[in-house]
């Protein structure tokens, strides 16, 4: 999907622009000390986390298997998979020094390990397969290249290991844009620019309706060469917004 690169008008009328890279982890690194206190606000937010990572239908708590979390902020998506899978081992990953070490402050199990590196660098930081999940929340509309990142996760799950992505992908219909534009102008942007965040957050509004709808990135997962590719709803005000999206790396034939 080609983005524009010119800013466009956000839900307050003022000019937002998408951050990349080294830019949105440095506005990552500024928003992680109130980072946990806005999305406890999100009615939810933990719950629907939870359901995504029941979602990868990985058996018996995860035991013995091996779990990449990609972009786990300051942890929740960790949390969340610690939770549903309490025998398996996850590595988190994430770009942003200061949002690891918020989550890096918090209890982990045993089997959790923080790890501090773009998405677009894995090998480089140690963090190799073979995974049997990876889960990623929040993370594919933050990335330049996302087919890029796809094959990089296809590459690090076993065969027949499974995807989970949590994300903000529009159902495509204009009550969905106009409910999430709604909520950003209401809600978030006048509490994120009270703490100084005011450009990550114009950066959320439209990494979201600049992205994939839920169809396409569906599309985009099957062309990735994922199979059994499945979309599903997440409850509340975010259906049509958020979705869970699933997909396996097939066995080998024969």
């Amino acid at each position: 999907m080609t983005r524009s690169a010119r800013p466009a008008p956000s839900p307050t009328g003022a000019t937002t622009a998408l951050l990349r890279d080294e830019r949105l982890a440095a506005a990552f690194d500024h928003a992680a000390r109130s980072y946990d206190v806005l999305v406890a606000a999100n009615p939810g937010y933990h719950a629907h986390l939870r359901r995504s990572a029941r979602r990868l239908g990985l058996p018996r708590g995860g035991e013995g298997m091996r779990v990449l979390d990609l972009g786990c902020g300051t942890g929740a998506s960790t949390a969340a998979l610690a939770a549903v899978l309490p025998g398996a081992r996850i590595t988190a990953v994430d770009a942003s020094a200061g949002m690891l070490e918020r989550a890096a402050a918090k209890p982990w199990p045993p089997g959790v390990t923080l790890t501090r590196a773009p998405v677009e660098r894995l090998a480089e930081a140690g963090v190799r397969g073979p995974y049997d999940a990876v889960f990623a929340a929040y993370l594919f509309r933050n990335v330049t290249d996302p087919d890029a990142v796809l094959a990089t996760v296809r590459g690090l799950l076993a065969p027949g290991g499974r995807l989970g992505v949590h994300e903000y992908a529009l159902g495509g219909r204009r009550l969905d844009r106009a409910v999430w534009t709604l909520v950003c102008r209401g809600i978030v942007r006048p509490v994120a620019g009270a703490l100084g965040d005011g450009e990550l957050y114009g950066h959320l509004w439209r990494s979201v309706v600049e992205f994939d709808t839920a169809g396409r990135f569906a599309d985009r997962l099957r062309t990735a060469r994922f199979d059994r590719v499945r979309v599903l709803p997440l409850p509340g005000w975010q259906t049509g917004i958020a979705h869970t999206f699933t997909g396996r790396r097939p066995p080998p034939e024969g």
